[in-house]
């Protein structure tokens, strides 16, 4: 018969598993501290994705291949935030460290064609075009057209286009000159925005006018060379969904939310072209003046939130400086 442990035999158990338990709680606690507030909403919105796999897989093509990739996705955050820790001199990996949430916003946005009707298979616009009908009295993309002709539909869509600078040029001039906590600030507003709206997106699945109402959209919009630019990455990338709120102008909205905080001179050169990106939006049958609306509402409620975040963590790193351990923004 096997005679029970001696104390001595559990001591010397507990002292073999105590290294590897102490390893992974210092592991643990450097990754916490590693992350900012950017690292954790992302991984919030992560985890939200894969909850919601989990439980509509049936809904999902290829949701196994979904799931490993956000797992991918997960497991490089954490690999890029430890190694820009523990390296903080380095400015390669600052850059990449400060930058890649941008193309992850793409991604993100992108995936959202093939996981709007995770949870409901229809479309919901009906909700939406009746909204519009009862603001405007008109369908507004609609009523738009009688205005078309190629000049104004190619500076329309320049104005659609200069979404893409604002996601770049405010964060370019506060990295430029350094400004760590400007900067993470206007990444983890413009972060909360657009996960917000990708959740809504899933939740309250709308396709456009460009698809809802394509009946009545009898008038091409012929331009110059930015339509022929935005139909050439519509020809790689337009996702059929996605559309309520509009990603466009919640991401546009935040960035001018901070220029007039950081950099009031670039509020003022970026407002008229957000105004016409927000005309442009429902010009160019993109988006109803619903998902316009929601956009600036999201973006709004984003900005507060993340300065709000960002002095919590201000915080939270003064004392755990003062308490001797490691901690950074």
């Amino acid at each position: 018969m096997n005679s029970a442990p001696t104390n001595a035999a559990i001591d010397a158990r507990a002292q073999a598993l105590a290294p590897r338990s102490l390893w992974h709680d210092t592991l643990d606690q450097e990754i916490a501290a590693s992350f900012g507030p950017f690292e954790w909403i992302t991984f919030a919105y992560i985890v939200w994705l894969q909850t919601i796999l989990l439980l509509f897989h049936a809904n999902v093509q290829h949701a196994v291949r979904y799931l490993l990739v956000h797992c991918g996705i997960a497991t490089a955050i954490v690999i890029v935030a430890l190694i820009e820790a523990r390296k903080p001199s380095s400015s390669v990996l600052r850059l990449i460290r400060s930058w890649y949430p941008l193309p992850l916003y793409i991604f993100f946005f992108e995936e959202l064609e093939y996981l709007v009707h995770a949870i409901f298979p229809g479309w919901f616009d009906r909700w939406l075009i009746a909204f519009d009908y009862n603001f405007a009295q008109v369908h507004p993309s609609v009523w738009l057209a009688q205005f078309a002709n190629p000049s104004l539909s190619d500076f329309m869509q320049f104005c659609y286009m200069t979404y893409f600078l604002y996601l770049v040029i405010l964060p370019a001039i506060l990295y430029v000159e350094e400004d760590r906590v400007a900067f993470w600030t206007v990444m983890t507003a413009t972060a909360l925005a657009h996960y917000s709206v990708y959740v809504i997106a899933i939740l309250f699945p709308i396709e456009s006018p460009y698809f809802a109402l394509a009946s009545l959209e009898t008038n091409p919009l012929i331009g110059g060379p930015f339509t022929a630019t935005i139909e050439w990455i519509e020809h790689f990338g337009r996702v059929h969904g996605a559309a309520f709120p509009s990603a466009h102008v919640a991401g546009s909205m935040v960035a001018l939310l901070a220029a007039r905080r950081y950099r009031p001179w670039l509020f003022w050169v970026c407002l008229p072209f957000f105004s016409g990106m927000c005309v442009a939006t429902v010009y160019g049958r993109y988006h109803y003046v619903a998902d316009v609306l929601a956009g600036i509402a999201v973006a709004s409620i984003a900005w507060i939130a993340a300065q709000w975040l960002m002095s919590w963590q201000s915080e939270a790193s003064a004392e755990t400086f003062q308490a001797g351990k490691i901690g950074s923004l």
